[in-house]
């Protein structure tokens, strides 16, 4: 007879944190809510990274609301010589 925990544990046990997703910290199945599974997610990151894919429909429900979302230049820091 083969004692199922054991099995399990030696299975489990293969994966390494390296192996885990990078958004969502999961090995084998991925969270419903994971940029890798989720449209929706997906969206939401890339209107972060280019506000120029927002659609016309979200463009208008934000300004509607008084948001103005437009790509931000990175900032510099001054520094002094002196």
């Amino acid at each position: 007879m083969v004692n199922s925990s054991s099995s399990t544990w030696h299975h489990i046990k293969q994966y390494t944190a390296e192996a885990a997703c990078d958004h969502c910290g999961k090995i084998l199945q991925h969270e419903g809510w994971c940029i890798t599974l989720n449209p929706f997610v997906q969206y939401a990151y890339e209107i972060i990274l280019d506000p120029h894919k927002l659609t016309i429909g979200d463009a208008i429900i934000l300004h509607s609301l008084g948001v103005t979302w437009v790509p931000v230049a990175p900032r510099v820091r001054k520094t002094s010589l002196f």
